[in-house]
């Protein structure tokens, strides 16, 4: 898979996140009183959060990679579009809402000691524990990485996932509520066309029609590379 598709998987897929993370965003407490301080305990935050996305993206990498081997990457490929567009199609967003804020909620009273703790070491490791949180958008991410196929391939597939969130959860972080609710509403809908185009390319991918790039020749010696 394409690199762009996981940046625009998360730079879209972040408006939602906003609603859903943005309020453990906006409790983090600030690592000092000047504003360089509070930026590097931000950027601290959103680096664990990647981290930990590129630690599940090396993950299902290397069991794509293990199911390639096999022969059967082309339909690790389909079947990762096909549960993407599935699960599109039958889930509910206020289902989806309602699961993400329980999970905010558990990590927020868990991790009660971090969130008084005014270090970049415990805002970096709320990064890592926020990138654990369930959420539908990170699992689509993982199908996709697990066609990637390969340790480097997921974990790149999955950074580049993280870094297309940060933009917005940088902004919640700096602006507040104000831009978190607003980008939230507005281009909320952009979110299901990211994941139709995700999903769909996953597909073209595992038919193996021998389109360079977009539905490459995966039955070929050196399709793992492609």
């Amino acid at each position: 898979m394409e690199l762009w598709t996981a940046f625009l998987l998360g730079l879209v897929g972040s408006l939602h996140c906003a609603g859903m993370c943005g309020p453990l965003a906006l409790t983090i407490p600030a690592n000092g009183k000047s504003s360089t301080t509070f930026l590097l305990g931000r950027l601290a935050y959103n680096s664990g959060r990647i981290l930990t996305y590129g630690v599940l993206g090396a993950v299902f990498g290397l069991v794509g990679k293990s199911l390639a081997l096999v022969g059967l990457q082309r339909w690790v490929s389909l079947g990762a579009g096909a549960t993407i567009l599935i699960a599109l199609l039958f889930s509910t967003r206020l289902a989806m809402s309602v699961r993400l804020a329980r999970g905010v909620s558990l990590l927020k009273s868990g991790l009660g000691k971090l969130l008084q703790q005014r270090t970049y070491r415990a805002t970096f490791t709320l990064g890592l524990l926020n990138g654990l949180l369930p959420c539908g958008l990170v699992y689509a991410a993982c199908a996709a990485a697990t066609a990637s196929s390969g340790l480097l391939a997921g974990t790149s597939y999955m950074a580049a996932f993280g870094l297309g969130t940060i933009p917005m959860m940088l902004g919640v972080s700096l602006a507040g509520k104000k831009l978190q609710f607003a980008l939230r509403f507005k281009f909320g809908r952009l979110i299901p066309i990211t994941l139709v185009i995700v999903g769909t390319l996953l597909v073209f991918r595992g038919l193996s029609l021998g389109i360079p790039y977009l539905s490459p020749d995966l039955a070929a010696g050196n399709c793992c590379h492609r």
